[in-house]
């Protein structure tokens, strides 16, 4: 990489420095905006022990459910776990430990991470087990908990398009937990379908300033479906 061209050529590359037991922050919900390659060069890369923070951890052969497979996981930060076998039998089987955390909760950890905001307070799980342990405040007559903030070693996003400085634009729902993950890693590495020139994207229009991004990498996306339903005739 040279000035501030940040696209790499290879997956190797982009997850340069990747070590066992790290906490990688992952963008997308289900199958929709995950950076497939980043995972896929991940579970190559043979690292054990690894903390996931994820709203849910793929499916059974696809996505973050790949590292599942090879046993790559300890922990798992994360809002929905419902799709995955191996992830149950993992949990059940005390082989992989969970946080289960709310969903918007989870979006806010990432964001007050990226943004150096430690910890903030939330209404969300006042009374519930989602509350046990945590400090406990009264607002205006109302209780809320305190959350702590999450940053990762890395973060690893799936984004639309991208310049070479990159700045991002998300497209529809596959932004989801994409712009606060980018935010949150020490390093952050993108995974986009289209890199343009700088200045070809709309200012108006950038999602992700190209200022919390390390490393930019053009992919190429299977984008499956999780669940297929079709009209009745």
């Amino acid at each position: 990489m040279s000035g501030f061209n940040k696209v790499v050529s290879s997956y190797q590359e982009a997850m340069a420095g990747l070590a066992d037991n790290m906490t990688i922050i992952a963008g997308g919900f289900g199958l929709c905006g995950i950076p497939e390659g980043l995972i896929t060069e991940i579970k190559h890369s043979g690292v054990k022990g690894l903390t996931i923070v994820s709203n849910n951890c793929g499916t059974d052969h696809f996505g973050l459910g790949m590292l599942l497979e090879d046993k790559q996981i300890k922990k798992m930060v994360s809002s929905y776990v419902g799709e995955n076998a191996e992830f149950e039998r993992q949990y059940l089987s005390g082989e992989l430990e969970v946080e289960l955390t709310p969903q918007g909760t989870l979006a806010e950890k990432m964001r007050a991470g990226g943004a150096g905001i430690p910890a903030f307070y939330t209404a969300t799980g006042v009374g519930t087990l989602v509350a046990e342990g945590k400090e406990l405040k009264q607002f205006n007559g109302r209780d809320y908990i305190l959350e702590e903030s999450i940053t990762g070693d890395f973060a690893i996003v799936k984004a639309w398009k991208a310049d070479k400085t990159g700045n991002l634009i998300y497209r529809n729902t596959a932004m989801n937990f994409n712009p606060m993950a980018a935010t949150a890693g020490k390093i952050s590495v993108v995974e986009v379908e289209e890199i343009v020139e700088v200045g070809e994207l709309d200012p108006n229009h950038i999602h992700t300033p190209g200022i919390y991004v390390d490393r930019i990498i053009q992919g190429s996306f299977e984008k499956r479906i999780e669940k297929i339903t079709l009209a009745k005739n």
